[in-house]
């Protein structure tokens, strides 16, 4: 755990993400740092993770409610990222322009 520019204890954002596929660590550490999207998705499954964890906080009237729409941003980022990391794993293959005809 890292420590934030809050002073509170949380997770950053690539390691949050490394916990939700951790069998795609490596992957998951490249996309991190090449893709700005695949960056932006993995800092806002850290803040909605972390607003999660704290509805438990919450009073009565408004717990169940943030849970439920937490969980549902939760959901919808990693559907997201699983998309982001399966589409990085298409190689493109292109064929070589045709330039005349061969000798």
């Amino acid at each position: 755990m890292a420590s934030g520019e809050s002073g509170s204890t949380y997770l950053s954002a690539l390691e949050t993400a490394e916990t939700y596929f951790p069998d795609q660590a490596r992957l998951v550490q490249r996309l991190f740092y090449v893709n700005e999207a695949f960056h932006s998705m993995c800092e806002d499954l850290a803040a909605a993770a972390q607003a999660l964890a704290h509805a438990e906080q919450l009073p009565d009237t408004l717990k169940e409610a943030r849970r439920l729409e937490y969980a549902g941003l939760v959901d919808a980022l990693l559907k997201e990222m699983r998309e982001a990391i399966s589409q990085s794993k298409i190689v493109m293959l292109r064929r070589s322009p045709v330039t005349g005809p061969k000798k």
